[in-house]
């Protein structure tokens, strides 16, 4: 089969390597339909590359059709259409009876002391070949996949394996009060889909800040009250305050993580790391890494005191300076995590309708075939072309 793979920094080919085969009775063989290329993906094809092994396939949101199935496997036939979830998760052991999907103590990769496995994404979960192939090998195939109808476009259903509900948990982490205030930072596709559903749940205000024109745009014209950082810059927080009476917004997602902007010694940092040898920069990642925290600082200033931050940008860092003396002094609430997919999939679901409140139908940016994925890495770690939210079919 043909799959995009990791073969150093911002180095991603499409090769062609061995079908997946049913390993265990329950697994299943799902042939892809579409498969997302996420902002995830792009810390794998800067930053965390000493995690990687040339080849590995990446990408983890894929949705298909089942094309062969496990002896045990009785949820599920060939022909079935199923969305995956990123979260490599039993859906049976106590983890995932609390509706922690992410720490399922099935496929915690306990040897490196993280969470459950996830699909494309690095020696830190797993190891787990990924989705963006024209095959994909699930494990689980009673309790994993998500079964979905027939006849709608993939774009309907396909990002309930990640965008969907990771934005979700990032708004019901965030507790935001009825009619209530909420700052997004970053207006990617969790940023900008984390503001859909908190208008949507009845936010009465919705800040979005980014400095991309296109994605400021598209929050715009959603309703969000947006802020360019270009026009802002070290100002925003007060531009905020601002526009909330003084105090900064009930709630804060922060939807931008390692690599945000302004933070040239992490950046540095990271880099250096990334052209070490595997071995020297996967020691240093784990027991010296360090994120640019400025997105995250963003966040603690914006918010109220007696607020909440909803962390959702994914951070690597194993030394990250934390501001406690602010936390604390601003009685600030903090949630964050990989989300937990399937534990919010019932709440999503019944929006995924004609109706398409969310605006999933129209939601990609760009849909390429997986032949292109190299070059739709490159556009989408520059920002260009008003790339905001790729979709590849193998």
């Amino acid at each position: 089969m043909r799959a995009l793979t990791w073969h150093g920094k911002r180095d991603v080919r499409v090769d062609t390597v061995p079908d997946p085969k049913i390993v265990e009775p329950t697994d299943i063989i799902v042939r892809i339909t579409s498969t997302g290329i996420c902002g995830s993906d792009l810390h794998l094809y800067e930053v965390l590359g000493p995690y990687l092994d040339p080849g590995d396939i990446l990408g983890h949101e894929p949705m298909g059709i089942v094309e062969e199935v496990g002896p045990q496997v009785t949820a599920l036939a060939v022909g079935d259409r199923v969305v995956v979830p990123f979260n490599v998760s039993c859906g049976t052991c106590w983890m995932c009876g609390q509706g922690l999907h992410s720490q399922c103590e099935t496929t915690q990769v306990k040897e490196r002391g993280t969470g459950a496995s996830l699909f494309g994404f690095s020696k830190l979960y797993g190891q787990v070949p990924g989705g963006q192939a024209e095959l994909l090998r699930v494990p689980f195939g009673n309790t994993l996949p998500i079964k979905v109808e027939h006849g709608p476009s993939d774009q309907r259903f396909l990002y309930l394996s990640d965008v969907l509900p990771t934005a979700w948990q990032s708004v019901a982490y965030a507790d935001i009060p009825p009619g209530g205030s909420v700052t997004v930072l970053g207006l990617g596709p969790i940023g900008d889909m984390a503001a859909r559903i908190a208008l949507h749940q009845g936010a009465g205000h919705v800040i979005g800040v980014d400095l991309v024109p296109e994605r400021l745009s598209r929050a715009r014209a959603r309703g969000v009250h947006t802020l360019d950082l270009n026009e802002h810059g070290k100002d925003v927080v007060d531009e905020i305050r601002r526009l909330t009476g003084g105090r900064g917004t009930d709630a804060v997602i922060e939807a931008v993580g390692m690599e945000a902007h302004g933070a040239p010694l992490a950046r540095a940092a990271q880099r250096f790391a990334g052209l070490l040898p595997d071995a020297l920069g996967e020691k240093m990642m784990s027991r010296a890494g360090v994120d640019s925290m400025v997105a995250f600082n963003t966040a603690v200033e914006a918010v109220r005191r007696g607020g909440t931050v909803s962390l959702i940008g994914v951070y690597g860092g194993a030394v990250d300076p934390v501001p406690m003396l602010t936390l604390f002094d601003k009685q600030i609430q903090l949630r964050m995590g990989q989300a937990n997919v399937k534990h919010w999939v019932d709440d999503i679901l019944p929006l995924l309708n004609e109706e398409d409140v969310l605006g999933v139908d129209g939601f990609a940016t760009h849909t390429l075939p997986l032949e292109e994925g190299p070059r739709a890495y490159e556009t989408f770690q520059a920002k260009l072309d008003g790339m905001i939210k790729t979709v590849l079919t193998p």
